[in-house]
């Protein structure tokens, strides 16, 4: 986070700082307030916090609100006081992720609420680069859960990591070199799911299927490993197309849990504004 709070600053104050800034009056001082103008989940607090402290340490940040909160029109989730040049400079930067990671949250929250309770709901590894670590706890802050953060987390067998080698050749390949590592394992078809199961595959991604299918391929894994008996039993994902709209549909199928790109590639930004007030 100090990192990209960092190069966003830079990008915006290289190489004379900011112009127009220096024109204000010396020792000019503000009071400004961070007001949400749409209806949403709030995440990003600790970014806007450090932008912040990067630009002035003098500056009293408080805020009224908490990373998570459900936030409404008018609401007032911060005040900012100090410097005035000091507060134009870090406006831009701390708003733009306070914006898009809000954005990211209240997607999230929306596929949460629609999922009712059905499935828990998680991300993907498609997330801007550099930003991971940050978009991913804005999922966390809109009620969702995390996907392997990268590709040293855990094993995970996809469609085109399977045109060399079967599934089967795959999960022991991944015991023999990474014992203890987590071996998902990508479905397209019920063989594929059969086959995972015989492997003994820890989780299994349904890929691009209906509910109805998916329904099936349910059932499969559960007279494999019955829930509740003590049996090993892998975790069910569903991925692949999933919106808003049909992931009801989706989390009534007994899958454990349901991951879409969009939560975080199609979130659109929280409306949040910053009206600043001189002394």
């Amino acid at each position: 986070m100090r990192d990209i709070v960092e190069r966003g600053l830079k990008e915006d104050l290289h190489p004379f700082g900011d112009l127009s800034a220096t024109l204000l009056p010396e020792g000019a001082e503000a009071i400004a307030k961070f007001q949400v103008r749409d209806s949403g989940k709030l995440a990003g607090t600790a970014c806007a916090a450090e932008t912040f402290r990067q630009v002035d340490e003098a500056i009293d940040m408080v805020w009224l609100a908490s990373e998570g909160d459900s936030v409404e029109p008018g609401t007032v989730i911060a005040t900012v006081e100090g410097s005035l040049e000091s507060i134009l400079i870090a406006e831009r930067t701390a708003l733009n992720l306070l914006c898009h990671l809000s954005g990211i949250a209240t997607r999230v929250s929306k596929f949460v609420d629609a999922a009712a309770g059905g499935c828990r709901v998680w991300d993907t590894r498609k997330t801007l680069p550099g930003m991971r670590s940050l978009q991913k706890a804005a999922v966390r802050a809109g009620g969702g859960l995390n996907h392997r953060g990268n590709l040293a987390d855990w094993i995970m067998l996809k469609d085109n990591h399977l045109m060399g080698m079967s599934i089967t050749e795959g999960v022991e390949r991944a015991r023999d070199r990474w014992p203890g590592r987590t071996v998902h394992v990508e479905c397209d078809r019920q063989e594929q799911v059969l086959e995972g199961l015989a492997a003994g595959a820890d989780a299994l991604l349904l890929d691009n299927m209906s509910p109805d299918e998916i329904r099936e391929c349910v059932a499969l894994v559960d007279a494999h490993a019955p829930r509740g008996q003590g049996s090993r039993r892998p975790l069910v994902e569903a991925s692949g197309g999933i919106a808003l709209d049909t992931i009801a549909a989706y989390a009534q199928t007994g899958v454990d849990l349901v991951s879409s790109s969009s939560f975080i590639m199609s979130a659109t930004v929280l409306d949040i504004g910053l009206d600043i007030e001189t002394r």
